[in-house]
């Protein structure tokens, strides 16, 4: 066994562990954080595969910004996990049948039948000097640029709804008024009572 397989075999066996802890962990702030764990193993298995440019960006737009932004709505929205797992039972069934026809499209798609080196060779060496960053931006600003763009919308519009969950107005909540606290004057704050001395 060659380096390069112990190490692809360490960092999958890490994702699929971190994978499991983000589905099976009650608190949704640990599911959060094992889920950047798989977002770090991840940009490694990317960085063997010679995709650079994938793996920084899944480390920099995924774990520093889209998984903070989650953590944030996480935290803000202060949802009832009590609630969320009264019905887990009654819903059980629905998520088994849907994981197994999961597990079957993954193996129709990617079991031994369809890939193996027997059928399609390894991929080609390239130069030192190949970009895949270049190659990758003039198929994506090229072929794929409505698709490019659909995304950017759609992206825009998770953020701004995100914004929106935050924004709801709670009547327990406190807040400060700035124009209010300039215009206060002295007599506002203090309020001087005068009474008789007692001997």
């Amino acid at each position: 066994m060659t380096f390069e397989k112990f190490v692809f075999y360490v960092f999958a066996a890490v994702l699929v562990f971190a994978a499991t802890m983000v589905i099976t962990r009650k608190n949704p702030v640990h599911s959060a954080l094992f889920l950047v764990l798989a977002f770090f193993t991840s940009a490694g298995i990317w960085l063997l595969a010679e995709a650079e440019f994938l793996a920084i960006v899944l480390v920099l737009v995924y774990v520093g910004a889209v998984m903070v932004l989650f953590l944030f709505v996480v935290m803000m929205l202060d949802i009832d996990t009590a609630v969320l797992r009264s019905g887990f039972i009654q819903h059980l069934p629905v998520g088994l049948l849907v994981a197994g026809a999961m597990v079957l499209e993954i193996f129709l798609v990617v079991g031994p039948a369809n890939f193996g080196l027997e059928k399609y060779a390894a991929p080609v060496r390239h130069a030192a000097d190949y970009s895949n960053t270049q190659e990758l931006g003039s198929v994506l600003y090229t072929v794929y640029m409505y698709p490019f763009e659909i995304a950017a919308v759609i992206l825009l519009v998770a953020i701004i709804a995100a914004i929106g969950l935050t924004m709801r107005k709670r009547p327990e909540t406190k807040h400060q008024n700035p124009s209010e606290q300039v215009r206060v004057k002295s007599t506002d704050r203090v309020r001087l009572v005068k009474m008789d001395a007692e001997k």
